[in-house]
């Protein structure tokens, strides 16, 4: 009576370790994993996530400082705006 107990835990282990391995085999079906990131996949994809965020930067900073980049209408006969006070020719006397 004293071998029973080992002599039916071997098919127990066994038994455990089929269910184990039909669990973690369906999980793995059904819960892929991501890319690995040495793959061109992966790489392909964080370019995209890349450029749509830095898209959506530019798009934002344009938004909110585009105003100041567009030149004033000239007042009629005044300097040209376009060119920065330092860089303005001298007046002649």
């Amino acid at each position: 009576m004293g071998d029973v107990l080992p002599i039916l835990s071997v098919p127990a282990v066994l038994l455990a370790g089929g269910a184990y391995a039909v669990g973690s085999t369906w999980w793995r079906r059904h819960h892929p994993a991501p890319p690995s990131p040495y793959t061109r996949q992966a790489l392909r994809i964080a370019e995209e996530r890349t450029l749509v965020s830095a898209r959506e930067i530019l798009e934002d900073a344009y938004a909110a400082f585009g105003p100041l980049y567009t030149a004033p209408a000239a007042p009629a006969g005044g300097p040209d705006p376009q060119v920065p006070a330092s860089r303005a020719p001298a007046p002649r006397a």
